[in-house]
């Protein structure tokens, strides 16, 4: 009887040991490192058949691709959007097979409209590089490169990798010539009169010429504009006469030419002339200073086409400090800018040259201030009139001319100063000279070589410059 006790505790004791002790599930993990690939063109559909029935059919991201099952051995599948997602197969509870699901842009349909579109562009490379386009290759110009990378973006937004390089010469030299004549002419006649009789006196101010004191004695300030005085003085009668009368011809010319070299596609901006500081309120009562450029600038974007045109998107401006309109503040003279300015887009061949602005500016100002009456007499009415004639007129003609660049050969440059000879000490201090004399050809070897063959490489006055200075590089 005590050992079938026995017996029974032992065989309890093993029962709770064995449910006391973890239970190990068997776990199997399929390998996916390297799955099978199906490459499906974006909206285009496939069938892919299996080896063994499926029972089950899983996709990572539904909505990357449709699946229709047509039987336990067929599927059809159908791209939807780019990108890559899994697809996986069951038979029964078994996984059967793990798929990577490609979806590319269709670039069959792309070529093709390169082909139709560019004909002419047979280097052009199309590839398929996961859920993006990848272009390779070469185009003759950067019209066509914006043209192919059109249409590749309509194909795949924003997934465009373009990898195409543009043949031939990219970089373009705009030389500008900016020429302005203007002239003035002024004249101003005005009378301004103060006279004393005993204890009566008269005072005349016209055009503000004279002004009296503000502190109450009664004496005349004079402008600048007088240019005369006649004063007749008799025992109590002092009569003064204060004559403003000038006749002036202005004549200003201004020339510029500025060159400047960009790559097609970028644009480029140049400036000759210098910045003007512009007090500014600030906050707390503090003034700040911005700076307004000013002189002659010039901002372009070229575009290199086919056949050696250039697409010109140029904008030049000129401008100066017009101190007639000045205007002050807080202690600070602002002169004004007078500026002259166009905006164009033209297509040139290289060398060939516009005018991109001929603008011709001219006003007349009059004015004729008098006193009733007296003004009116004649020739003695003089004497109360202050009249004032103003005439401006001025030309502005801008001339672009656009090249296409190519490399220097630096054997045949000079640069400024080459032709310069050091005076030697007789020279400089006897003679007074400033360069040392030319060789017995009455030449120095700069300018002998200036009559070689590579005499293109020193710019002249007929190749564009005015005087004798002015160097550039050859075309």
């Amino acid at each position: 009887m005590k050992r079938h006790i026995r017996r029974l505790i032992l065989a309890f004791l093993m029962l709770m040991t064995l449910l006391a002790a973890p239970v190990h599930a068997e776990i199997t993990i399929l390998n996916t490192e390297a799955p099978e690939v199906i490459r499906i063109v974006l909206d285009k559909s496939t069938i892919l058949n299996t080896d063994k029935p499926v029972t089950r059919v899983s996709l990572a991201q539904p909505g990357a691709a449709s699946i229709v099952v047509l039987s336990p051995r067929q599927i059809y599948i159908t791209g939807q959007t780019l990108g890559t997602t899994t697809l996986t197969l069951w038979q029964g509870k078994t996984v059967s097979a793990v798929y990577d699901l490609v979806i590319t842009p269709d670039v069959t349909r792309l070529k093709r409209m390169i082909h139709e579109i560019l004909p002419m562009e047979t280097n052009v490379q199309v590839l398929s590089s996961g859920e993006s386009i990848t272009l390779s290759g070469s185009v003759s110009n950067t019209g066509n490169l914006t043209s192919v990378l059109a249409l590749a973006e309509a194909e795949a937004p924003e997934k465009v990798v373009n990898l195409l390089r543009v043949e031939g010469v990219q970089q373009v030299m705009l030389e500008v010539r900016v020429a302005e004549m203007s002239r003035s002419a002024l004249k101003r006649m005005g009378v301004n009169m103060a006279a004393a009789f005993n204890n009566f006196t008269i005072y005349s101010f016209l055009n503000n010429l004279t002004s009296l004191t503000s502190d109450g004695s009664n004496n005349i300030e004079l402008t600048d504009n007088i240019n005369g005085v006649i004063q007749y003085n008799n025992g109590s009668t002092n009569i003064m006469g204060f004559i403003d009368a000038l006749r002036a011809n202005g004549l200003a010319r201004l020339l510029a030419e500025p060159n400047l070299t960009c790559v097609s596609g970028e644009s480029a901006d140049f400036l000759v002339g210098g910045e003007i500081p512009i007090p500014k309120p600030g906050s707390l009562g503090n003034v700040t200073i911005e700076f307004k450029p000013f002189g002659v600038g010039l901002e372009f974007t070229p575009t290199v086409l086919s056949n050696g045109h250039i697409n010109l998107h140029v904008s030049p401006e000129v401008s100066e400090l017009d101190y007639a309109n000045a205007v002050s503040f807080d202690g600070y003279e602002i002169p004004a800018l007078s500026t002259r300015k166009a905006t164009t887009v033209v297509d040139l061949a290289d060398g060939q040259s516009f005018a991109i602005a001929g603008l011709i500016s001219e006003s007349l100002r009059e004015s004729n201030q008098r006193f009733p009456v007296l003004g009116d007499v004649p020739i003695l009415g003089s004497l109360f009139r202050s009249t004032s004639y103003q005439k401006s007129k001025s030309e502005l003609v801008i001339i672009v001319t656009a090249h296409l660049v190519k490399p220097l050969d630096m054997t045949r440059q000079t640069l400024p100063g080459d032709d310069f000879k050091e005076p030697s000490d007789y020279e400089f201090f006897m003679m007074g000279l400033l360069e040392g004399r030319k060789d017995n050809d009455g030449v120095n070897v700069a300018n002998s070589y200036a009559n070689s063959p590579n005499a293109d490489t020193v710019v002249r006055p007929e190749n564009g410059f005015d005087g004798e200075f002015g160097h550039s590089w050859p075309r």
